[in-house]
């Protein structure tokens, strides 16, 4: 009895309270040159509502209503802390910290759950899952140097996808397709990233030497999943129009001859061939069939991303750390 009571504390030791530690220290113990100026921001900037930001719905939402709902009760309730937390950063910083972390602590939550879905062996073992889990939190807190309102909630939805997917995997429930679809078509809300999951669940299912058989097994699904995708992407350029704009601006020759999109593309290779190196023979081909199916993406983050911003990143390295966890069956190669 005590055993698991404290295998339960040690867990929301490690799970919650460590990854908010964390996190609170990387937006308040130091400054990064994308800190200062947001720091200084009363309200949501006004660039958020328009070029691509604008169909960023759901981030925008919150930014605006908990910046108010802050506001509010600072000044009706907390008026005695409000030169200290000014001292610390704008209400709008703070109302931004204050979402992304209630989404990187669901996060965290999620990926451990991922974690002991089905682990491989040496994952199995409690004390190495769990630094692996630290080792994925870690690259969360790390690239918040670039901090936004809306990464952590699709990073939050995408890992939400993740675990949809590997639950279909092993028992089939058209619960869990029904629950990923609903995740990704949400997800597109928050950010294009919600394409990823559908990268990711192809990864999975589909057997390229079956579809060199002309099996196409898992092709309804994934034409289910694209739809999910699709309506709500086309629905919002259709209905936002004014003042917005598919991309912000085209960096390809930038992200090739700045030293720091170097750098930053550098980080990326390196930490996903990191979980590539520590997976099995399996984990590795699945890591280089959802590359495979991420090309997209990566085409147009290379394209209208900045690859200094690593964050951009961010799903690639919590996928590697999955796919370098999860025992997949052999027939998934």
């Amino acid at each position: 009895m005590f055993k698991i009571s404290d295998e339960k504390i040690n867990g929301f030791l490690f799970v919650i309270i460590l990854p908010f530690l964390l996190f609170f220290m990387s937006y308040y113990g130091f400054e990064t040159s994308y800190v200062v100026g947001i720091k200084a921001w009363e309200k949501a900037p006004d660039f958020m509502f328009s070029s691509v930001y604008a169909y960023r719905v759901i981030p925008n939402y919150l930014s605006v209503h908990v910046t108010d709902t802050v506001t509010f009760v600072v000044d009706n309730y907390l008026s005695f802390a409000k030169s200290f937390l000014l001292k610390q950063g704008s209400l709008f910083y703070h109302s931004t910290f204050l979402i992304n972390v209630f989404f990187f602590i669901l996060t965290s939550i999620v990926l451990n759950r991922i974690l002991t879905l089905k682990p491989v062996e040496l994952v199995a073992n409690l004390k190495v899952r769990r630094m692996v889990h630290l080792i994925a939190v870690f690259f969360i807190v790390i690239l918040q140097y670039v901090p936004t309102n809306c990464d952590c909630i699709a990073i939050f939805f995408y890992v939400w996808g993740m675990f949809f997917t590997l639950q279909y995997s092993r028992h089939r429930k058209p619960t869990d397709l029904i629950g990923l679809s609903i995740i990704i078509f949400i997800s597109t809300f928050i950010r294009e990233t919600a394409c990823l999951n559908i990268a990711f669940f192809a990864a999975v299912f589909i057997d390229f030497e079956n579809l060199k058989k002309r099996n196409f097994a898992f092709v309804k699904e994934i034409i289910f999943l694209v739809i999910a995708f699709i309506l709500p992407y086309i629905g919002l350029r259709l209905i936002i129009q004014q003042h917005a704009s598919f991309v912000e601006g085209i960096y390809l020759i930038k992200n090739f001859t700045s030293p720091y999109n170097l750098i930053g593309l550098l980080f990326g290779i390196l930490s996903i061939y990191f979980s590539y190196s520590f997976s099995d023979e399996v984990g590795r081909a699945m890591i280089i069939k959802y590359l495979f199916f991420s090309a997209p993406y990566l085409i147009m983050i290379t394209l209208v991303g900045l690859f200094w911003e690593t964050r951009l990143f961010m799903p690639l390295i919590l996928t590697g750390v999955v796919m370098a966890s999860y025992q997949f069956k052999k027939h998934y190669i």
